[in-house]
């Protein structure tokens, strides 16, 4: 393959944005090389303006669980995109896509529609700490958040401590109320509950890691949460921009049967546009303006063209609830076939990952022993036999309804013959 045009596009990006891109994992710096530029994409595959054809297991890092340009929701939105793009004022669109996230996940008693994952759960956090009037908050070292300042951060001098920014520009006052814990590590949760047992508002999980690598949580590990949260009064958040829609209709939460008080969602929710949202119980939602006193508000919150692609991925999702055992089987088979070759994989659902190394990943610590220079190997090998899988150790792999098994069976050829 040749990447000639990605080339001269990257070097002209680079001249015009940091790095060449409006997101960091897309520079391939972890990896090497450079960046596919694409030019269109259909089912399962994505097509560079080299005219290259990659099996697609990025999905533009989870929202593609219909695979690309599905025609039901590319129909809709060139209507919805006739009748105008956005109008800062309230549709129906936006009742009808709440109704239909509370079908499927009986937490969200209400919701608020936001524009990314960085701002649901930021968001969420704001309207835990109005509703319990604590400061605190306890987050897992590797899962991710987004980017806002308090949950940039990283673990300080020891593990239970406040944590320190990992990132230039987030003054030291932003973190000093972020407590961090090893992910499945309860000893950890409950000694900080202890030192902190009026202080903490809010505790919030990706109840399957999935931005150091998938890692799932340990058998008991997400009941223990709900029990310790509950019995010092704190807000228990399930961030499920990833797992929400992805693991079952009622993300995690349905999947591993744990009912958060609060829960945040992007991704598959805005059917590959940009749209994510937050929700919980009726009277923590309550306390968010203009109703109550935390404000929160987005001008482009709620537009009725990512409303209409949510609508429309939801409503094909409930209607077909056998794509989810069809994902995970597709899933299994390739997890299968890593194994085989001695690799250790994380799966869960239609999320997977692929580490190297010996030993079983179970946080942070365990994925970070992970030799990124043979995943970089690893990575440009299958993109050279026409794989785009993520380019980045600590990312998930996705699996689609529009993966059929013609290119499961080319992937695991490729995984046998040249991995």
């Amino acid at each position: 393959m040749h990447f000639d045009h990605s080339e001269k596009a990257f070097a002209q990006a680079s001249e015009l944005m940091p790095g060449g891109v409006n997101s960091p994992v897309r520079a391939f710096q972890s990896v090497g090389g450079t960046p596919l530029f694409i030019d269109h994409a259909q089912g399962d595959k994505v097509m560079d303006i080299d005219g290259n054809t990659f099996i697609d297991y990025v999905c533009s890092w989870g929202p593609g669980i219909l695979g690309h340009a599905h025609p039901q929701v590319i129909q809709a939105v060139q209507k919805a995109c006739s009748q105008g793009l956005t109008f800062g004022a309230p549709t129906q669109k936006e009742s009808e896509l709440a109704q239909l996230v509370q079908q499927a996940y009986p937490a969200v008693e209400k919701l608020r529609l936001v524009s990314s994952g960085t701002e649901a759960c930021m968001s969420a956090i704001r309207a835990a700490r109005g509703y319990t009037h604590r400061d605190y908050i306890i987050k897992c070292i590797g899962c991710y958040h987004g980017h806002s300042d308090g949950l940039l951060v990283k673990a300080g001098s020891g593990l239970l401590t406040q944590a320190v920014a990992n990132s230039d520009g987030v003054p030291e006052g932003y973190t000093k109320t972020t407590l961090l814990a090893p992910y499945n590590d309860e000893k950890a949760i409950q000694q900080l509950f202890e030192r902190y047992p009026h202080q903490i508002a809010a505790l919030i999980i990706e109840p399957v890691a999935a931005n150091m690598g998938v890692v799932p949580p340990k058998p008991g590990y997400l009941q223990f949460l709900r029990k310790i949260t509950q019995s010092y009064d704190t807000v228990l958040i399930f961030d499920e921009v990833i797992t929400g829609f992805r693991l079952a209709l009622g993300g995690a939460s349905q999947y591993y049967g744990i009912q958060p008080d609060m829960a945040t969602f992007g991704k598959i929710i805005g059917g590959g546009m940009p749209l994510a949202a937050y929700g919980g119980k009726k009277e923590i939602m309550d306390v968010i303006a203009p109703i109550g006193s935390v404000y929160q508000a987005g001008t482009l919150s709620g537009n009725p063209i990512a409303t209409t692609a949510g609508i429309e991925t939801l409503k094909i999702l409930m209607a077909d609830p056998d794509i989810y055992e069809r994902i995970d089987q597709k899933a299994k088979q390739l997890a299968q076939a890593y194994r085989k070759k001695s690799y250790t994989v994380n799966q869960v659902g239609s999320l997977m990952s692929v580490f190297f190394t010996n030993q079983e990943v179970v946080d942070y610590q365990s994925a970070k022993t992970s030799d990124t220079q043979a995943f970089a190997n690893y990575f440009h090998t299958l993109l050279d036999h026409g794989i785009y899988v993520a380019p980045s150790q600590f990312e998930a792999m996705f699996i689609s309804d529009a993966h059929d098994q013609k290119d499961i069976q080319k992937t695991i050829q490729i995984i046998q013959e040249y991995v």
